[in-house]
């Protein structure tokens, strides 16, 4: 498996590992599908800070950082989002995956990566503390998806 910086051709594989997590998961509290034209953007603006890992021309993750709020003061604080497909949950391939995006993030001057984690997901949890962030805070009750009312878990990563 390889790990490299992703193409707009890459948006529709990208889109339907999301979408799954999306419409089918409380890993996040967004119903709001992604759409192939909207990631094409995103690729294209972020550059090196859009990673994919594939394996014989199929995406089965990807990881990205994107500024964590507007306004210049946040320049150097980003969030990160990571998705695996399945098959390659807990094979090490997230780690991989963060370790190039944390290399990038360093190469911009990052100061801090930060990991929005739905309390739906533990194991979310479990892997960025694995990897070096440090849990912050827990907002309850801040996301609401499924009739359900969710904690979102907070973890940072001073680079």
């Amino acid at each position: 498996m390889k790990i490299r910086e992703a193409k707009p051709s890459d948006a529709g594989q990208i889109a339907t590992l999301w979408n799954a997590v999306i419409t089918d998961t409380l890993l996040t509290f967004t119903s709001a599908t992604k759409s192939i034209p909207g990631l094409e953007q995103d690729i294209t603006t972020r550059g090196s800070a859009f990673l994919v890992l594939e394996q014989d021309e199929k995406v089965l993750g990807f990881a990205t950082f994107f500024q964590f709020r507007g306004g210049p003061g946040y320049a150097r604080t980003m969030e990160h989002s990571i998705i695996l497909a399945p098959e390659v949950q807990g094979t090490g391939q997230g780690k991989r995956l963060m370790t190039v995006l944390e290399a990038e993030a360093r190469r911009r001057a990052v100061h801090s990566l930060w990991a929005g984690v739905s309390s739906a997901n533990p194991s979310g949890v479990q892997f960025h503390q694995k990897i070096g962030f440090q849990f912050v805070a827990r907002l309850p009750e801040v996301g609401f998806k499924f009739d359900r009312w969710l904690d979102l878990i907070l973890l940072q990563k001073i680079l």
